[in-house]
């Protein structure tokens, strides 16, 4: 009826790496994960901050 874990593949699926580097301004930063598990974007906290003060 169901699948054991082993049997499970992760060929298919796109696995999200939670490294520290910006999709805005490719920067590395400690806050780009804590801003993913937020927000569910990755940005640090000056593109978030920029973001929300200029949103174009």
């Amino acid at each position: 009826m169901t699948k054991d874990f082993d049997d499970q593949t992760n060929d298919n699926e796109e696995i999200l790496e939670l490294d520290d580097f910006c999709e805005e301004c490719k920067k590395e930063d400690p806050s780009v994960s804590q801003n993913l598990i937020l927000t569910g974007f990755k940005t640090c906290n000056s593109c978030k901050l920029s973001k929300t003060i200029f949103p174009i």
